[in-house]
């Protein structure tokens, strides 16, 4: 019978595709692991791995094992914790990635609450505007917005009907007038941010039947969606950001909402993870609770 501890090192390392990386999560000596790894092999009879200097690819065998160790570890966990949460209530560690303006300005006080209501739950919070990959890093699950580029994830939706919306401070209105149409964005300063490396300068609209993408432009650019929030407020011209990062600022009159009648791009809020035996309780409980936020917050 092999070790948990093997198959714990065999599942990190088809992951990461590395032993490296692998042996860094588990807090393991790159030795060790390797060792655990040939271990296991030798038991099964199998390559599981096809090696090379720089790489570590999967054999068939190796791939048809995976998901059979993966459910197996799942299960085992489950059973854990279920046994665990009995006897304290919901417990263990929720390693979670959200974007930097809504983990920053909205997540972060909501989390303390959460936490309040299972105390026995380790929090560890990873706020990025990068995308995190789920599949290599030690992230459970992510929050994000959009639909998700990769169709293996699975997706637990939170605000599917989620939208952007296209706002300004009244000082910068005040100043150089409010625009009636998305297509006098031409006329505006635009507060752009990087997706994907590039600039987000093509703002999408509907009303009705009607599409219309508009190519904006500025002097203010930046990698972070705080950033150009942070911006907006400061009156430096007119920001495309999703609801829920400026929900607050909206209601409190420090921004307004332009175009009404108008529908800025759909971006679903989902919970994502990287497989289904992977939605723990925890994270039920998690997707629970932020549904109930963010509904609330979109009213």
């Amino acid at each position: 019978m092999s070790s948990i501890l093997d198959l714990e090192i065999f599942v990190r390392v088809a992951d990461s595709g590395s032993i490296s990386a692998a042996a860094r999560a588990l807090e393991l000596t790159p030795a060790a692991a390797s060792i655990a790894l040939k271990r296991l092999e030798t038991r099964l009879g199998i390559r599981l791995f096809a090696r090379s200097t720089r790489s570590m690819r999967l054999t068939e065998e190796g791939r048809r094992y995976l998901e059979s160790v993966r459910l197996a570890l799942a299960t085992l966990a489950e059973g854990e914790q279920a046994l665990k949460q009995q006897a304290q209530g919901l417990s263990g560690v929720l390693q979670l990635a959200a974007p930097s303006d809504f983990g920053r300005n909205v997540l972060l006080p909501w989390l303390d609450d959460f936490k309040r209501e299972h105390p026995h739950i380790q929090l560890q919070l990873l706020l990025n505007d990068r995308h995190a990959d789920l599949f290599r890093e030690t992230v459970d699950v992510a929050l994000r917005f959009g639909v998700p580029s990769d169709s293996t994830l699975v997706a637990l939706p939170i605000l599917p009907n989620h939208r952007r919306v296209a706002c300004a401070s009244p000082d910068y209105l005040a100043r150089h007038g409010t625009p009636q149409s998305p297509a006098e964005l031409s006329e505006h300063s635009a507060l752009l941010y990087l997706r994907s490396g590039r600039p987000y300068n093509t703002w999408r609209f509907s009303r009705g039947d009607e599409l219309l993408e508009v190519e904006v432009r500025g002097d203010y650019l930046s990698d972070d969606g705080e950033v150009a929030r942070r911006w907006a407020l400061a009156g430096h011209g007119i920001a495309y950001k999703a609801w829920l990062d400026v929900a607050e600022d909206v209601r409190a009159g420090r921004l307004v909402m332009l175009f009404d009648g108008w529908h800025g791009e759909s971006v679903p809020f989902n919970l994502l993870c990287p497989h289904r035996v992977q939605v723990s309780e925890r994270v039920k409980v998690l997707q629970a609770f932020l549904r109930e936020r963010c509904a609330a917050l979109s009213q």
